[in-house]
Parts: structure tokens; C-alpha cells; sequence
């Protein structure tokens, strides 16, 4: 697996560009804001972007989706349950003083247990809701795309609508069973490890009892 980070937006979201190494198929996660610095890593590559997948609907995660399926014809990934928050990214940024384009309807909608391939990628699907309903994370050859559930010491907010403490207790512990080597490439900030989260992490000890 190889992984291209690109931060985007005056919010610094981690934009990831996923491919296996050896096709050229990839997939890009929240493509944030900036498409052209976006496609400009596409094409460097040269790569064939099969999917842009959503970890979840928050404005600062999507504003450059409907660029990137504009040039590349990738399908749309989402989870149902932030259909809503997707569906209104563009009035969400304006109360935030920012803007955002309207979205493209997403193509694909994925629940728990689903496995996007691309290529040799193979990513399965966990529902991680918490931060968001609908919010998700992507895990695969020891590597795990944690959206805004799970950052290096801490976890996503929960106070903006749909977001719920108690279901991202239950999201965080479901991450930390995953083998403590496990990579974690979250939605802003810098990567990190499941071990290290368990030892550092200012929610685990709360969060694990």
C-alpha cells in the first residue's frame, strides 16, 4: 500500500491518495478543499482513482469531491447516515464564515463490514459512529483511515449535530482491538499507532474502563 497525504484547507484536513503499489488503481479519502493540489498528487502518480470516499460528511472533509469526480469519474462513497450532513455542507460552511460548493450525489453507499477494492487495495469498512452518525474508518494491510473519530491523543468533537459520546466510547474501543502495530492515518493532525493510543491517548483511559 502506498499512501500519498495531502493537507488541504484552512482547516488542515488530511486528504489520503491510496493506491497498491503495483496497478495504478486507487482510492482518494476526503479530498477537503484544494482540488488541483489534489489532482496535481493524482497525476504525478499517474494513477486511476476508483473511489473518493467520505469517512464522513462534515464540510471540510468533501469540499473538493465534486472536482475530483469531474476529472476522474470516480464513485462517491458515503454512509447513509450522514446523507443529511453531506446533503448540507454548503450552508454548514457558511455559519463557519467559509464556503462549499454543492456535492454530487454519492454513487456508493457502504455499511459496516463492506470491502472497497481497488486494484490489490483491499479496505473493509468499519461504522464508527460518534463524531459524526454516519462516520466511518477504513482498515486494511495493517493500516487504519480513522476520519475525525480518532486522532495522535485525542478523539473527534461531539458537539456539532448527530454527534454522540456514547457511541464513540464504543467506536474508540472498537479501534483499539485492532493489533497494536496498526497505523493510524486520522482526518487532521499527525499519524500514530493503536499501541500508542492505548498508552497515550487522554480518552483511553475513560474510554477503556
Amino acid at each position: 500500500m502506498l499512501i500519498r497525504t495531502v493537507v488541504v484547507g484552512p482547516l488542515q484536513v488530511n486528504c489520503y491518495i491510496v493506491s497498491d503499489g503495483a496497478s495504478g488503481k486507487a482510492v482518494v479519502i476526503d479530498p477537503g478543499d484544494e482540488p488541483d493540489m489534489v489532482l496535481a498528487a493524482v497525476k504525478k502518480d499517474n494513477l486511476d482513482v476508483q473511489y473518493i470516499i467520505c469517512t464522513h460528511g462534515h464540510f471540510d472533509h468533501i469540499g473538493a469531491v465534486v472536482d475530483l469526480k469531474q476529472e476522474t469519474g470516480a464513485k462517491v462513497v458515503l454512509h447513509a447516515d450522514d446523507l443529511l450532513i453531506y446533503d448540507n455542507a454548503k450552508p454548514s460552511a457558511a455559519l463557519w464564515g467559509f464556503s462549499a460548493d454543492e456535492q454530487p450525489a454519492p454513487d456508493l453507499f457502504v455499511k459496516d463490514g463492506d470491502i472497497l477494492e481497488a486494484g490489490g487495495l483491499r479496505l473493509e469498512v468499519f461504522h464508527c459512529p460518534g463524531h459524526s452518525p454516519g462516520g466511518i474508518c477504513l482498515y486494511g494491510d495493517g493500516v487504519v483511515f480513522t476520519g475525525d473519530t480518532l486522532f495522535a491523543g485525542s478523539v473527534g468533537r461531539t458537539d456539532f449535530h448527530g454527534g454522540d459520546m456514547g457511541k464513540l466510547r464504543e467506536s474508540f474501543r472498537r479501534l483499539m482491538a485492532l493489533p497494536d502495530d496498526t497505523r493510524v492515518f486520522s482526518g487532521h493532525g499527525a499519524a500514530t499507532t493503536i499501541g500508542r493510543e492505548k498508552r497515550e491517548n487522554m480518552f483511553a483511559a475513560e474510554f477503556l474502563r
